[in-house]
């Protein structure tokens, strides 16, 4: 009798994991868990986690993911690895998350991206630019092969800012010298090593190179340094440090355009932040409010700031798409498995917000990361003129040119 009941009991067993494994996904009426993660206090993190909740109530209105509602869980990693480990271990194993998207730092996200792997868990960066990400996925794949990313890397942030520079300071203004200032951070290694080749090969001379650290606060001796080089611009790359240079820069009325990249310069709150110190500041970023990249960038972006009060940054475009990504995936595979997510993922081919979003593949160095350039992921670079965000490149769809600061002359003079 115990033998029969033990068949039968395992038939049952069988039968009912066969009906589960091709059960549709909307079959489950559960709301499917998406974590974010990111400091959120930060503009970034703020950027990243609005980004998010867009995405998922224009999702949901729509009927969700094959009929299941998204629901997105939160957790704020205080910009720290440790904290970021153990809240993703938590997300995953005690609430069920099904994908991670967010992380600012690249610290926290070369940390995660092992345990994104071990759990067997998509993971979706939309913050952090260090190369190192899409390297450790090349590899270690196909064990990495959960780990996408949607903001650019380092190395085609450096190719934009390159490109706009070029164009900007030394088309628009004829600059011929450039200093080149960047925080010591993981995402500046390769930035920093692209830009020293790029931007001599196309007739700019960095005159000088400092490198920054992110806990600096007074920036006097570091614009006295580069005054003396006699650069006529200064090429960011910063992120971490935020609003103090561009403040200091202001307030002291150092007489060199500051352009190149500043993560936070990318958003409208960093107006408000730096009192309007950031007047005349340019950065490349993701996308902007009057750049129409794709048929949906000015609509997002209109979107966002009406939502907001704050245009979006790089990072609220990058989550964004994430999560449509996800929705594209997972429809796709028909499945919240976290392997048919990352197999289907790798197949993406979507039009998003800031651009035509395509990964690399397991073959490419970077894999996982967006292809850049013509028909892909591009960039634009804003300058702030009299408090708003207004695109000066690529010069085909800018209605603006660059313009300079009261203090800083003009190269013509």
């Amino acid at each position: 009798m115990s033998r029969v009941l033990a068949k039968f009991t395992g038939a049952v067993v069988a039968l009912s994991t066969a009906m589960w494994s091709f059960a549709p996904l909307h079959a489950d009426e559960n709301p499917i868990r998406i974590g974010v993660m990111a400091k959120f206090a930060q503009i970034n993190g703020a950027a990243i986690l609005n980004g998010a909740k867009m995405a998922a109530e224009e999702i949901n209105a729509a009927g969700g993911i094959d009929g299941r509602k998204i629901e997105l869980m939160t957790y704020d990693d205080q910009g720290s690895a440790s904290d970021a480990t153990l809240a993703f271990q938590r997300a995953v194993r005690e609430d069920g998350v099904k994908a991670m998207v967010g992380t600012f730092l690249s610290e926290i996200a070369i940390t995660l991206t092992p345990w994104a792997a071990r759990l067997k868990v998509p993971y979706i960066v939309t913050g952090a630019g260090a190369d190192q990400v899409g390297q450790l996925v090349h590899d270690h794949y196909p064990d990495y092969k959960y780990v996408f990313r949607t903001i650019l890397p380092a190395s085609s942030t450096a190719k934009g800012v390159c490109d706009s520079v070029h164009d900007l300071a030394g088309g628009q203004l004829g600059y011929k010298r450039v200093a080149l200032m960047t925080e010591d951070a993981a995402w500046t290694k390769s930035y920093d090593a692209f830009l020293q080749k790029c931007l001599p090969e196309n007739g700019l001379e960095i005159v000088k190179t400092i490198k920054v650290a992110t806990d600096t606060s007074d920036f006097t001796p570091i614009f006295q340094q580069i005054e003396a080089s006699k650069a006529q611009a200064i090429v960011t790359g910063v992120g971490i440090i935020g609003n103090k240079p561009v403040v200091q820069w202001a307030n002291q009325q150092v007489p060199m355009l500051l352009m190149g990249y500043n993560a936070q310069a990318g958003a409208s709150a960093f107006w408000k932040e730096t009192s309007g110190a950031t007047q005349g500041v340019s950065t490349f970023t993701a996308a902007s409010t009057d750049s129409p990249l794709t048929p949906k960038t000015i609509p997002f972006a209109t979107k966002y700031q009406e939502k907001y009060g704050t245009t979006p940054a790089a990072h609220s475009f990058a989550t964004y798409d994430a999560l449509y990504l996800l929705k594209d995936a997972i429809e796709r595979a028909k499945s919240t498995d976290g392997g048919a997510i990352a197999d289907a993922m790798e197949k993406s081919d979507y039009v998003g917000a800031s651009g035509h979003i395509v990964f690399q593949g397991p073959k490419d160095p970077l894999t996982h990361d967006m292809k850049f350039g013509k028909d892909f992921v591009t960039g634009v670079a804003v300058q702030w003129q009299d408090g708003k965000q207004v695109t000066v490149w690529p010069t085909d769809i800018a209605k603006n040119k660059v313009t300079l600061p009261k203090f800083v002359p003009s190269p013509k003079k």
